[in-house]
């Protein structure tokens, strides 16, 4: 059996999973037999071991770190992804409030979001990008939140649609809670200004399997004893995330790609001036190819973690993704939902990836515009 090397992978533009610094999955290789010092894999240790205790602790070091996350907010590493976070936020701070929780639906993840909540008690939809298409976010003073609101909730960024908040919105005293699993670790983020921040690491900070939930003390305290276990925020941080047993791999290349962050990328102002470069590349050749491409997103609002355009054509669009397949361009295949083209260039996607992506969208315009 022959044994792929890095030299054979492709570009990967997958929107999840996705792209791992290349540094981090030779690490992994190579304390895959045996994580040095412990005498076994990290996927046979017990998650109660010395080993892994120290894994999850600097895990959770490494982002109050890179985050500057105060000491009033918690950091639980859960499963179950965006899916259950749909249900366990409106179950822990919904349930018990007089408040409606309001929710700013800019795309489909924050949808399905307002589906699951709506189960659990009383809604409101603050804003709703639909009339465009959700091609734009809510602008300063098109929010209008009720005083007593439970709180309001927002998707960083859309992954399907390619919008995405460069700045948090504006709610006032409401608790902001934040689905942050395809932007998070992107740029520094003011932590004191959310109430609760969660994010599923296969986007941008490692492997499927693990959700990183980071909540404030005030809002930890509206869960209430009457919930199932595991689904009571509360019981997560008393146990340390070990209220079960925790997705140890998991957690552990997240670990490896927060070191690579703070020490080898240089922190997250760095991580962030790199990812304005990188989409501005493909975005420059989205503008510049007069009307060839089409981006979907309005240009302030635009992502910087996944580029959406449409072609002429769909046939064209087909081709596009062909070629680029051709070319170790791999992933550019939009949404089923939506069609496209879809460039999702996260963290650790390599300048040379974007650079070659943007040499190609000029090459096939030229041959076929």
């Amino acid at each position: 059996m022959s044994i792929a090397t890095a030299t054979e992978r492709v570009f990967n533009f997958s929107p999840g999973p996705a792209v791992l610094p290349l540094a981090v999955l030779e690490q992994a290789q190579r304390e895959l037999v045996c994580l040095p010092g412990y005498g076994m894999s990290i996927l046979e240790m017990s998650h109660r071991a010395p080993g892994f205790l120290d894994i999850l602790a600097s895990a959770k070091r490494l982002l109050r770190e890179l985050l500057a996350i105060p000491e009033n907010y918690h950091i639980v590493f859960l499963q179950g992804g965006s899916r259950l976070q749909f249900s366990m936020i409106p179950m822990n701070l919904l349930r018990g409030q007089s408040g409606s929780a309001e929710y700013l639906v800019t795309g489909s993840w924050s949808k399905m979001a307002v589906d699951e909540a709506k189960r659990e008690g009383k809604v409101n939809i603050t804003w709703d990008g639909k009339a465009t298409n959700f091609d734009r976010l809510p602008k300063a003073g098109e929010l209008k939140l009720a005083a007593d609101a439970a709180y309001a909730y927002f998707c960083s960024n859309e992954t399907i649609q390619g919008v995405q908040f460069a700045t948090e919105p504006h709610v006032g005293e409401v608790p902001l809670v934040c689905d942050a699993s395809s932007d998070f670790l992107h740029r520094p983020l003011p932590i004191e200004k959310y109430g609760l921040l969660y994010a599923c690491a296969q986007k941008n900070a490692g492997p499927a399997g693990v959700t990183v939930v980071i909540v404030r003390d005030d809002l930890l305290a509206r869960s209430q004893d009457s919930l199932p276990g595991y689904l009571n925020y509360t019981n997560h941080v008393k146990e340390d995330s070990l209220y079960n047993t925790p997705p140890t791999f998991a957690i552990y290349l997240m670990k490896l790609v927060l070191e690579w962050l703070k020490d080898e990328v240089g922190g997250l102002t760095r991580m962030h001036a790199i990812n304005q470069q990188k989409a501005r590349q493909l975005y420059d050749a989205i503008d510049e190819s007069g009307g060839f491409y089409r981006g979907h997103a309005q240009p302030e609002f635009r992502s910087l973690m996944n580029v959406t355009f449409r072609l002429p054509s769909e046939a064209l669009e087909k081709e596009f993704v062909k070629e680029g397949e051709d070319r170790r361009l791999d992933g550019l295949k939009g949404h089923r939902s939506v069609g496209g083209i879809r460039a999702s260039i996260y963290n650790a996607m390599p300048s040379a990836g974007v650079e070659a992506l943007a040499a190609f969208m000029r090459e096939f315009k030229q041959k076929k515009g």
